[in-house]
């Protein structure tokens, strides 16, 4: 097993879905010890979301099968005298709170960050939310769709014909979620230099927008607002989905070492001397006779055999997958990506395959150490859990 870099780190884990869970999972992964605290009798909403009716019905959906694997579940009702009292000594003991609730509810229940702070100044404390903690959206309801529409990400997925098209996985909940696993790790690196909790505030539409990068910049710096190009690179060509004898095939062709290698690998090396392909700019211009003088030669072989030819010679290429094919790729077998995990509850040997961090540490996997908990399968240990947290050293 890897040594993990926040083993000994207690996280309190107040989410639920997605983005939350996802950060915390990312802690857990990474050795904190997470306890999901969730509302009794119906704990995180992920517990009834995925394909499987009856899984949904046990609580066990896969949507949070996925993401919480490694955790312990204690069921609190934070405005219940008695669950306020043992959420207060949780908190006293904890090194991280996590939570994506809209902005000010916890707040509104009694435990704002001042609160929070007063209770363990050296808390770390991160609210995840749709659009931050302030400003005239923050009370606005907020899902990853809403998000990916407002960011501007669905305006230039998809073509000129197409567009706006939502990105097919919910990838601003998980921006959010690796932003705030990023800034917490940040927060207890400080805490270690300055002694003192940080109180985050994680903006998913800002973690979205952020995470645009080049596609913002062109319209910030350059002046030119990007379009949707469907499966086309609009920074080079020839850069973007092809089609070989047997499907689709993305290359990405971006220097003209590449551009000449490609072209004779195609066998069309006339193509390097035709004008209209001569500059990086001029095939961006006639891009779209470019590719299909390409098309035409990749269309004698399969993707597959295209791949290794054209990667032998230093263009990067691959297939498009489906997921089930993806999961199944070697390199990830090599790498030990996934991990088997019991399934949770009793009387089954049913197995769970999850995903990894793509982290390895000291060339170890991050795996998760547990099934992902039944809905208060550890409120027995709360108070063994609780003094365990209490005790310096421990």
């Amino acid at each position: 097993m890897a040594h993990r870099p926040l083993a000994g780190i207690r996280v309190l884990d107040l989410t639920n879905v997605l983005a939350g869970p996802y950060c915390t999972y990312q802690l857990a992964l990474l050795g904190a010890e997470v306890l999901k605290v969730e509302i009794p009798g119906v704990g995180d909403l992920a517990r009834r979301l995925g394909p499987d009716p009856e899984l949904n019905e046990a609580a066990l959906g896969a949507s949070f099968l996925a993401q919480n694997a490694g955790k312990k579940s204690v069921e609190l009702d934070l405005k219940d005298d008695d669950g306020r009292a043992s959420f207060v000594e949780l908190v006293t003991a904890a090194d991280v709170l996590v939570e994506n609730f809209r902005a000010g509810v916890l707040a509104r229940i009694g435990f704002g960050w001042e609160r929070l702070r007063e209770l363990n100044p050296r808390l770390v404390y991160c609210a995840i939310s749709g659009f931050g903690q302030s400003g005239p959206m923050s009370q606005a309801p907020a899902y990853d769709q809403v998000i990916q529409g407002l960011s501007g990400m669905m305006s230039i997925t998809g073509t000129q014909d197409t567009a706006p098209l939502r990105v097919g996985f919910p990838i601003s909940d998980t921006l959010g979620g690796l932003t705030a696993a990023l800034a917490v790790t940040a927060a207890i690196a400080g805490r270690e230099r300055h002694g003192q909790g940080s109180f985050l505030d994680v903006s998913m539409l800002e973690a979205s927008v952020s995470a645009m990068g080049w596609a913002v910049s062109n319209h910030l710096v350059g002046g030119v607002p990007p379009r949707a190009m469907g499966n086309q690179n609009p920074t080079a060509a020839p850069s973007g989905t092809f089609h070989a004898a047997d499907g689709p095939l993305n290359i990405a062709a971006n220097r003209q070492e590449q551009f000449e290698s490609l072209c004779h690998c195609v066998g069309r090396p006339d193509l390097v001397s035709d004008p209209r392909f001569a500059t990086r700019e001029q095939r961006k211009a006639h891009r779209d006779a470019l590719n299909e003088e390409l098309d035409d030669a990749l269309r004698a072989r399969p993707a597959l055999a295209w791949e290794q030819e054209l990667n032998r010679v230093g263009v990067p290429a691959a297939r498009i997958l489906t997921v089930p094919q993806a999961v199944e790729l070697e390199q990830l077998a090599h790498r030990r990506f996934f991990a088997d995990v019991r399934f949770p509850g009793p009387a089954t040997d049913r197995r769970l395959r999850l995903s990894g961090t793509g982290v390895l540490v000291d060339g170890e996997p991050l795996h998760p150490v547990g099934a992902p908990p039944l809905l208060g399968e550890h409120n027995d240990e709360l108070p063994e859990i609780t003094r365990r947290w209490r005790k310096p050293g421990s």
